[in-house]
């Protein structure tokens, strides 16, 4: 049944790239939507529009996960593709970011803040070329890791804005601490090059019978995430604090196992 299934797969995405011939452009067309909206993001933090700020640099997260699914669909990976995605990724969520918080809070340590900042855009540069070595000369016929190695780039970005979130909602001028803002930026760029195993959601399997709850409880999240952004936001990056230990003690139990 599960070849059955592959070959279907296969056929209706070859089925696709024959009717929508456009589709092997559309991964690097959303790639590089997702670099426009994350370097607008900085003209937004040198405006002081915070919100709009870390609007854009959401929205590059959805054009980040949109690309490889499409291109996964259409079977049109590539190694352009991905260098591409980097570069995008390096910008989105290294430089942007960064410059964001910086303006925020960073900037009230002056020199040390900015050191804070540089740091987050070199792990983050790290991170992805390290990600792309081993992609690279992975063994295709070796079964796909459910884990990352390190801290994703995009998430990485994503909790460094998490004081300036908890700002939005609480209005409190301690979220905009620098040094709270600098041990947060420290802890996540540590994480990035670490080689802690951290959860990858393209590798989940859903079982079938599953599908209908969860897209039921995807339109659940979007409805929240419409009427209380900050707030969905703030709750979906705490649950993904709480599964970093949670990936990290599975990964040591699945080595053991093998031994």
């Amino acid at each position: 049944m599960a070849r059955m299934g592959k070959r279907n797969f296969g056929r209706t995405a070859a089925a696709l790239r024959e009717d929508f011939p456009f589709g092997k452009h559309l991964p690097n067309g959303l790639t590089l939507l997702g670099l426009c909206s994350g370097t607008t993001a900085i003209p937004f933090a040198f405006a002081g529009q915070w919100k709009a700020a870390v609007t854009a640099i959401v929205f590059a997260a959805i054009f980040d996960l949109l690309d490889g699914r499409v291109a996964r669909l259409f079977h049109v990976d590539s190694a352009f593709g991905a260098q591409l995605d980097s570069l995008a990724d390096l910008v989105s969520f290294g430089i942007a970011p960064s410059v964001l918080v910086y303006l925020w809070s960073l900037h009230n340590a002056q020199s040390a803040g900015w050191f804070v900042a540089l740091i987050f855009c070199v792990c983050s540069a790290i991170r992805l070329a390290r990600f792309n070595v081993e992609a690279a000369s992975r063994d295709p016929l070796e079964p796909a890791n459910p884990h990352f190695t390190g801290l994703p780039t995009p998430a990485a970005a994503c909790l460094i804005l998490l004081p300036m979130l908890l700002g939005f909602q609480f209005h409190a001028r301690a979220f905009a601490n620098p040094l709270l803002n600098a041990f947060v930026m420290a802890v996540m760029s540590l994480l990035m090059v670490s080689r802690v195993p951290t959860l990858s959601v393209k590798h989940i399997h859903i079982p079938r019978a599953m599908r209908p709850a969860l897209v039921g409880f995807m339109g659940l999240v979007f409805s929240f995430a419409i009427i209380w952004p900050w707030a969905t936001m703030t709750t979906a990056l705490v649950i993904y604090l709480a599964s970093i230990p949670v990936s990290w003690a599975a990964q040591d139990r699945h080595l053991e196992e093998d031994d």
